[in-house]
């Protein structure tokens, strides 16, 4: 079979609630999570053995034995599934590491579509929960569709959003997020309305969103004061509706009435601070992006 292309979509959280910690220790969230264009692409082709390289402008650092989300997963598919064949693994990295959009997860997300696909093997009932094993995160950028996901990262139920002009920057900070958690002065805040509204424009949605929260930006803010750089560059921006972190962070994103707002944006920030990340586009559904592709 010739190889084939994986897109590892990049996660934000629009909203991030943490309303509980369970007695193991695991905190319970409500969020609203879209999916940004901007992507890592991984590659995949038939091999003796498996194996994963790591290119790309993001790749610095990143590793290629079984520290890597990649590897997990494989390994955890090759454990579930018994004998499978070998597969080669390129992953070529354009997300920043440890910065809040999943990039780690979304790459273990599409290593898992990726090597199904490949082995030709349909998608099992228990892939969903035996990938949260790797990481909250990782299942919902199985599917990389607009979702709220409560629980621990295993509820996931799809929502529909319009598609929202934004800028995502990263400042090169790396933020642990045990040590976000840590600086957390309560884990017991209130969760998004039951029902939440149907949004019909972008516009109605930023609205909505404002009266909502990320409870780790405040901590996050501790552990690395950069993030409040951001965030008040990006809130600098005139045209900027809304300014908040994705995740446990440091990247950040804006939202704009348009495209062409956010990405005149985005090349005044890449003017301004040569050393972030800075991308832009539509969050919203990227599961057509997501989906593998021959190669």
């Amino acid at each position: 079979m010739p190889g084939i292309e994986v897109a590892a979509p990049a996660k934000v959280n629009l909203t991030l609630h943490v309303i509980g910690q369970r007695a193991d220790g695991y905190h319970l969230l409500d969020s609203l999570v879209a999916f940004a264009p901007v992507a890592d692409l991984l590659h995949l082709a038939p091999a003796p053995e498996m194996g994963l390289r790591v290119t790309g402008p993001e790749a610095a650092g990143v590793p290629e034995d079984g520290r890597n989300l990649v590897m997990k997963a494989a390994s955890l598919l090759i454990e579930r599934l018994g004998p499978v064949p070998g597969a080669a693994l390129w992953l070529d990295k354009h997300l920043p590491a440890a910065s809040g959009i999943g990039g780690g997860s979304a790459d273990a997300a599409a290593a898992v579509r990726g090597l199904l696909r490949l082995w030709r093997v349909d998608r099992p009932e228990w892939l969903e929960g035996a990938m949260l094993s790797l990481g909250a995160d990782v299942p919902m950028c199985l599917e990389c569709r607009p979702a709220r996901v409560c629980g621990i990262g295993e509820r996931i139920a799809p929502v529909a959003l319009p598609a929202l002009p934004a800028v995502l920057v990263n400042p090169r900070a790396e933020v642990s997020t045990p040590a976000v958690f840590r600086a957390l002065a309560r884990r017991d805040n209130p969760p998004m309305p039951a029902d939440l509204p149907q949004f019909g424009a972008a516009g109605a949605l930023i609205d909505w969103l404002a009266m909502q929260r990320n409870d780790l930006e405040a901590p996050a803010l501790s552990v690395a004061p950069v993030i409040g750089e951001v965030l008040s560059a990006m809130r600098g921006e005139a045209a900027c509706r809304l300014a908040r972190m994705s995740g446990s962070g440091a990247t950040c994103f804006g939202l704009f009435a348009t495209r062409a707002e956010a990405e005149a944006a985005a090349r005044r920030l890449r003017a301004a601070h040569g050393d972030w990340w800075v991308a832009a586009g539509d969050l919203g559904d990227q599961g057509a992006l997501a989906r593998p592709r021959a190669g």
